[in-house]
């Protein structure tokens, strides 16, 4: 799951290039060393859908909300058709959500946590764990608040994270929510 959302390119930050060098660089981990594994990816803006691998080089990002809600109901119901015995997703993001699609209708909010939005998020991170399918978080940002959100949401799932600052692509903090680790990784 890669965030294409307006943030990504925000306050003259170019978040989305180091997204795509992350999202290309597990590509390709996964097809070497797993190559009998499947791989789906998908992109999230105000809704979510699937582009093709040859495609990751030239995403751009929209005039988008963050939908990560959608990005998941995506990701999940892919994973359900799958019949591969283990299952995972892994977002890069550089936040916390700030759209859902409620009916036909986009429900937006782009200023401060939105209980509403974070809460069908952490629902669905909840379900995730329940069903034995880890969620992997590359953080492309370094705002405290906006890592909060990563961290409130990693949590739920018991799931991983890895924190990156745009000039330290190369090192990432990485926490596992689940054994309690946390250290640094280059």
């Amino acid at each position: 799951m890669i965030d294409i959302s307006h943030s990504m390119i925000l306050y003259g930050e170019d978040r989305i290039t180091p997204a795509k060098m992350v999202a290309m660089a597990l590509a390709e981990m996964i097809r070497r060393k797993y190559p009998k594994d499947s791989l789906d990816i998908i992109v999230f803006g105000n809704d979510a859908w699937p582009i093709q691998l040859k495609d990751l080089p030239y995403l751009q990002v929209g005039p988008y909300h963050t939908n990560t809600v959608a990005g998941l109901e995506l990701a999940m119901d892919l994973l359900r058709r799958r019949r591969n015995p283990n299952k995972q997703i892994f977002m890069i993001t550089d936040g916390k959500p700030t759209c859902l699609k409620v009916g036909a209708r986009y429900y937006k909010n782009s200023f401060g946590v939105d209980r509403k939005i974070l809460n069908r998020c952490m629902s669905l991170a909840t379900q995730c764990k329940k069903i034995k399918v880890p969620i992997t978080t590359f953080m492309i940002a370094t705002d405290p608040y906006l890592q909060k959100f990563v961290q409130e949401f990693t949590e739920c799932n018991n799931g991983k994270a890895f924190f990156a600052g745009l000039d330290k692509l190369g090192s990432f903090i990485f926490k596992d929510f689940e054994s309690g680790k946390r250290k640094t990784v280059y």
